[in-house]
């Protein structure tokens, strides 16, 4: 075997590679996004009614599902551009290697105990907050114009940050690994029009973040003291203490590297 034959065979597995790669990450970040899986299954359904149209000789189905094929591409990034942005935006953010630590299942431990101690309080004396943990996808984008704390997570901090009318009350916190990283960051309210219209800003930017990266987004009504999460583009409105509790620890848990299939849910609830 010569040089020019390995180097042609490195080259290929090097081809392939880069391929299944970009494949991973696209399909890796479409299955966060419940409108960018519909999509995916519907043009699946094109081409498997394509396919057997040409079995069974299905003439007039055959030529308006090659228009379709021609012309659906373009009309995909029309209609869906804000979905295809949010999935590009999403890969951007992916940490190629992973979250910047690994939590073991004592500092896990640690994070539930101390971020449901501050819950516990907020819900109690009905006070406002917006807590988000990181998880795959980098939130570097809402750190980077918020206010920078870098301290070690404990429930007195979240309760210091989110105190009525402190400096840092408005906005949400953000969490990385078992640290605070940031306060008072601002992220993007979801337009989606399940979403219950007595809502308020808080429960909008934590299904927004939701939407959009894989972040955890835990919410406190002040109205009312009510529990919320919002995971994976879905949230869970009005939980017990005990539900809002066993939902995170199920979130924070490592996630096996799978595809599944996204059920668009409705919000359940009304504040």
């Amino acid at each position: 075997m010569t040089l020019s034959m390995i180097w042609e065979i490195i080259t290929k597995i090097i081809d392939i590679g880069v391929v299944w790669l970009v494949f991973y990450f696209i399909l890796k970040n479409i299955k966060n996004n419940i409108k960018m899986v519909l999509i995916f299954k519907g043009v699946i359904l094109v081409l498997l009614i394509k396919l057997l149209s040409d079995l069974l000789n299905l003439y007039t189905v055959g030529i308006i599902l090659q228009y379709c094929l021609n012309w659906g591409p373009l009309a995909i990034i029309v209609i869906f551009q804000p979905e295809i942005r949010s999935v590009l935006e999403s890969i951007g953010r992916t940490q190629l290697l992973g979250r910047h630590k690994i939590l073991t299942i004592d500092e896990r431990e640690k994070v539930v105990y101390e971020i449901m101690r501050a819950i516990e309080y907020f819900k109690r004396n009905r006070i406002g907050a917006l807590i988000v943990i990181e998880r795959e996808i980098s939130l570097q984008e809402y750190i980077e114009p918020a206010s920078k704390i870098y301290a070690d997570l404990s429930s007195d901090l979240l309760e210091s940050i989110f105190f009525p009318n402190g400096p840092l009350h408005d906005g949400g916190v953000i969490i990385q690994g078992d640290r605070i990283t940031a306060a008072r960051a601002v992220f993007k309210t979801s337009m989606s029009g399940s979403i219950n219209k007595r809502l308020g800003t808080r429960h909008r930017a934590a299904l927004g973040i939701a939407e959009e990266s894989d972040a955890i987004a835990l919410v406190v009504s002040e109205e009312n003291g009510r529990l919320s999460i919002a995971c994976d583009g879905d949230i869970n409105y009005n939980l017990t203490l005990d539900e809002f509790r066993m939902l995170l620890i199920d979130a924070l848990n490592p996630r096996p590297e799978v595809f599944y299939e996204a059920d668009d849910k409705d919000s359940v609830g009304e504040e």
